[in-house]
């Protein structure tokens, strides 16, 4: 290979490496861009149940429609959200990031202890995330299973029928998966433990 070559081959893989370093720029740009469209036009969240509203980080920041909704608690789920209006509502934040190796079933039970606090002081609660898609959908999803008896499938359909960006990641699934089964054993062999018990 000649000089002139080496020197043409050389060029071109450094166009080729600043044609990706563009390409790369232009899709987080875009991707921003929609980010923020999605934050400006997402500021409503959505009733699941009464006392219990599910949204993005811009419903959480629209102190006003919250108040006139009785928003009284607002669960946070994500690392990296401060809450927007601690003087005005009662926060609980679960820092987590939404990744499948997330632990986010380890926080089940404080989130539905907060929940009930919210609606048995006669308020509501927003749970919400950054896109109210994933790991706040996770929450009440398993509150929906938890507390109403809902199957997995059922409690996911009805917040996809309300809000249908819902769509927890495949870790949080396998964690959803995994709180039915649970629930299912306590629902059959625990009173078949107790029936074996009194015969005893």
């Amino acid at each position: 290979m000649s000089y002139r070559d080496k020197e043409s081959s050389s060029s071109l893989a450094a166009m080729n490496e600043y044609s990706e370093t563009v390409r790369n720029k232009i899709q987080a740009l875009v991707h921003v861009i929609k980010v923020a469209r999605a934050y400006r036009e997402d500021n409503v969240p959505s009733l699941i149940q009464e006392g219990l509203y599910l949204g993005s980080v811009a419903a959480a920041c629209n102190k006003n429609l919250l108040k006139s909704y009785n928003v009284t608690h607002i669960l946070t789920v994500a690392s990296s959200l401060r809450p927007a209006h601690p003087d005005d509502f009662i926060y609980k934040v679960v820092r987590v990031v939404d990744k499948e190796d997330t632990n986010l079933e380890m926080y089940f039970d404080e989130c539905f202890d907060f929940i009930d606090e919210a609606k048995k002081l006669g308020g509501s609660v927003l749970v919400h995330c950054f896109v109210g898609k994933s790991r706040s959908v996770t929450i009440v999803v398993a509150y929906l299973m938890k507390k109403h008896g809902m199957t997995l499938t059922q409690a996911l359909q009805h917040v996809k029928s309300i809000r249908p960006v819902a769509s927890p990641n495949a870790g949080f699934i396998k964690q959803l998966q995994d709180l039915e089964k649970s629930l299912l054993e306590d629902l059959y062999f625990v009173p078949m433990k107790q029936q074996q018990e009194s015969k005893i």
